[in-house]
């Protein structure tokens, strides 16, 4: 689910299902004010009701194209109409942290903060399913006021994942209860769907809880009868001192809907709980307080709900597999989650607050820091999501106005574990990297092939016939690039701690494998070049020498090496690094021109999907994994520099949507790094696929790039193109778009920090790399903490789990003796003393 900076509720996608539009239709958060001088009695709904903002000329059609995170439910706006809503709403954010400042026009302002759960490296603790919402009332009359404070939830238990709700009425619903209960400190309304079948992929559990004594309406239809509701509530009319005012004892009755027993077929319930607060004037000590609700639930039934790439399967019929839910084992309904809630909160807050407040201290600009913490969100989005088991699996992103497959706009764009897009991505392996160290298990243990070979694809189950010598689609044939990757993202998780030396050992021979059957059959000859059909994240093939496949083969090769010598292989080493220097060595030979890198067409294909000489923006890409490992430049650091600037000065460009028909994620009046361009003419007649296009996934790849080789002007221009078109104006900055919302290739941003002054860890050999000044997260496959650099020193404190530091290495090369630091400790270094 996901609150608006309006304060508003929307995209409800707790039952399995991408569905960016999903509503849950009577689900708000709604204010009673009742004052006698000036006399004020009204509800609101906390949520500021925003007309459409003026149609802007320069984008088609008014709004910005692929997007629907400005949309409100017609029911809201219904509701908005008729009860009022807030004068204003403005909202800050260090994500998963959101606060929200409203000022009701009824003489009191609320300040939200709503979250859950998040701490890095802990997935267990990251999945917990409820969002928690803190409210702080405050009183800015003269007089006093009593308030009420009311959340109100739709009972979705049973619903039709391809439904969208009218109201309370959708396919699925039908046997549904609220349950009123009262736990020490605790109001909840337990919520159940006794009509449902038990394996039904909606079948679970729901609660909402407030904390203290709260009216309940239990059972209702219409958001309406809330505020009729709130409305008949006891207050008082011309109140005397605060000390006077009366207040419901604490076993007062509860109010309850007009309804009961289960739900009639096709139809479910809401329910909402109240809570009374009585503030006094906005001189006095009593003019605040802070009340909590929260939302949870548990639906433990997960299915194949997506078409497979591949071809069709008519063996398995019209069967669908169950994949069942992970959180599900520690959570199996929401009552666990409930009962948890009241004595994890306030530790669940530090601990999530520890990661939002280390994100907040480091020396960077307020926009960077609001989109590296952004990082975070894909995972926890239906992008992603763990098996029964713990499998980490992840599309390509959710279905949407953002694509519109064949499937329709509820879905997933294109599973499952793309290789090739997942190269991107880096987010998740620093965060959790537990969760792509399981990815990597799946690519060895599940998808290779006997011939070495990787289908960019898995079919879940993974028991299932895999996509072995079959067109698997996007592209057809085994992308070359997600191989590749695999050889780097296995080398970044050993470095990150993720998987360690014995389980390096066991997977040699796959990795062997692997690099053996990329050898032979893109270089036969040893060239040192990769030729032949190279099946590609562009959905396409590239033929001929190209500096794309090229710089990833080169830094695989250094990767390998480096492994290579970890498992005392010799001849694989040495057998590497021969590779390694002649393929360099010939790629940049052939394909460096004109201040760039270019394409070689292969003289059998013809020129269909090629780039020739056209500047592509990802030709660097093995370079910028290269920094990322720590293993220096794999071309002549000049050539690397000359071709930046030069993706940068031609790539780097204003809008216009109208002057190619692909998807426009960027408009007039914007900049964007296009995939391609042509500086000295030659666009063939059919260029490769997706060059007019700008992914942010790809714009961070180059800015990091562009900061790691010194280039910070360059990084800047692109990464202000990109938060200037998600700045929340007219796009999310917490969804950065491709094909799907919520996009896997996205967290390429997170290499900006990693490359952009953060210390570097290197869990192989224990080491710490220092540079830049300031403090600074540090995450390792044991813990994270935050290290504090300044001049000749740096602290390093652990917040959770154990950072295993053997050594700390400044930039100029010193290095120190540390330890292995365990959760609230802190060590203190100085260059040439250990301390």
């Amino acid at each position: 689910m996901a609150i608006g900076s309006d304060g508003g509720l929307r995209q409800w996608q707790i039952h399995h299902v991408g569905n960016h539009q999903g509503d849950l239709p009577g689900s708000l958060f709604a204010l009673r004010v009742q004052r006698g001088e000036p006399t004020v009695s009204r509800t609101v709904m906390l949520q500021q009701d925003r007309e459409a903002a003026p149609a802007r000329r320069d984008i088609p059609g008014g709004r910005a194209p692929l997007v629907t995170d400005d949309l409100v439910p017609d029911w809201q706006r219904n509701l908005l109409a008729r009860f009022g809503g807030v004068k204003s709403s403005e909202m800050t954010a260090t994500y998963p942290v959101a606060r929200i400042h409203q000022d009701s026009g009824l003489g009191i302002d609320v300040d939200l903060t709503a979250w859950n759960p998040m701490l890095p490296g802990d997935a267990e603790a990251s999945g917990v399913p409820c969002a928690l919402f803190e409210f702080q009332l405050t009183n800015t009359s003269l007089s006093s006021a009593q308030c009420w404070l009311a959340g109100s939830l739709q009972n979705g238990v049973g619903l039709d994942l391809s439904a969208t709700p009218r109201g309370v009425r959708a396919p699925g619903y039908g046997g549904n209860t609220n349950t009123l209960e009262r736990e020490p400190g605790w109001t909840r309304l337990m919520m159940d769907g006794h009509g449902c079948d038990p394996s039904h992929d909606s079948a679970g559990q729901m609660a909402l809880m407030c904390e203290g004594h709260a009216d309940a309406l239990t059972q209702f239809q219409d958001p309406a009868e809330l505020f009729d509701f709130l409305d008949r509530l006891p207050g008082w009319e011309h109140p005397g001192p605060v000390a006077a005012l009366p207040s419901l004892p604490s076993d007062a009755p509860s109010v309850s809907g007009s309804w009961v027993g289960p739900s009639p077929a096709g139809q479910t319930w809401l329910g909402a709980l109240s809570r009374k607060v009585v503030l006094g004037p906005a001189d006095s000590d009593s003019r605040s307080t802070s009340v909590r609700f929260a939302i949870c639930w548990s639906f433990p039934n997960r299915y194949v709900t997506w078409p497979n790439f591949g071809p069709d399967r008519p063996e398995y019929g019209a069967t669908r597999f169950w994949l069942g839910c992970h959180y599900t084992k520690a959570w199996p309904d929401a009552r666990h989650v409930a009962d948890a809630i009241p004595q994890m909160w306030d530790r669940w807050w530090k601990e999530t607050t520890a990661w939002t407040d280390t994100l907040e201290a480091m020396p960077a600009t307020a926009e960077l820091r609001e989109h590296l913490a952004a990082q975070a969100v894909v995972p926890r989005t239906p992008t992603c999501f763990r098996d029964h088991e713990g499998r980490f699996f992840g599309f390509e992103g959710v279905l949407g106005a953002s694509t519109a497959m064949w499937t329709g706009k509820v879905g997933f764009s294109c599973p499952l574990n793309c290789t090739h897009v997942w190269n991107y991505a880096q987010a998740a392996s620093a965060l959790w990297p537990e969760l792509e160290a399981s990815m990597r298990d799946t690519e060895f243990d599940v998808m290779q092939a006997p011939d070495g070979s990787l289908p960019h694809r898995v079919i879940a189950p993974v028991w299932l016939d895999q996509l072995w010598n079959v067109d698997i689609g996007g592209p057809e044939h085994p992308a070359l690039d997600g191989m590749l990757g695999t050889i780097l993202k296995t080398y970044r998780e050993l470095r990150r701690g993720a998987v360690d030396l014995d389980w390096l050992h066991r997977r040699w021979v796959g990795i062997c494998g692997l690099m053996d059957h990329i050898h032979d059959r893109w270089d036969p000859q040893d060239s040192g070049l990769l030729t032949g059909e190279q099946p590609s994240t562009h959905d396409i093939s590239l033929y001929g020498a190209n500096m794309f496949m090229g710089s990833l083969w080169l830094a695989a090769l250094r990767a390998a090496e480096e492994m290579a010598a970890l498992v005392w292989d010799t001849n694989r080493r040495t057998a590497w690094q021969t590779m390694f220097d002649r393929s360099s060595a010939a790629y940049d030979t052939a394909l460096f021109q004109d201040g760039y890198y270019v394409q070689r067409p292969d003289q059998d294909h013809g020129t269909d999907d090629d780039f020739g000489d056209g500047c592509l923006s990802d030709q660097l890409i093995g370079q910028w994994w290269a920094h990322v490992l720590d293993l220096g430049h794999i071309l002549p650091a000049d050539h690397v520099r000359s071709a930046l600037r030069a993706v940068v000065s031609n790539n780097l460009l204003p809008a216009d949507e109208t002057t190619h028909i692909q998807r426009a994620y960027a408009v007039r009046g914007e900049e964007g790094l296009v995939m391609c361009s042509w500086p000295h003419g030659g666009r063939p007649a059919h260029p490769t696929r997706y060059c007019d296009e700008v992914w942010t996934g790809c714009e961070y790849e180059v800015a990091a790039l562009c900061l790691a080789e010194g280039l910070s002007d360059e990084a800047h221009r692109i990464l202000d193109a990109m938060w200037h078109r998600h700045d929340g104006r007219i796009r999310n900055p917490y969804n950065e778009i491709e094909c799907g919302d919520h996009y896997v290739r996205s967290m390429a941003g997170w290499s900006v920090l990693e490359l952009g002054g953060a210390p570097r860890w290197d869990a192989v050999t224990g080491s710490l790399h220092v540079a830049a000044t300031g403090s600074w997260p540090i995450l390792t496959g044991t813990g994270w903490g935050v290290c504090v650099t300044e001049g000749g020193t740096v602290n390093v404190t652990c917040h959770h789990g154990v950072l295993p530091i053997r050594q700390v290495i400044w930039d100029q090369g010193q290095v120190e003796t540390a330890r292995s630091l365990p959760a609230g400790t802190t060590v203190t270094l100085t260059r040439g003393e250990d301390r």
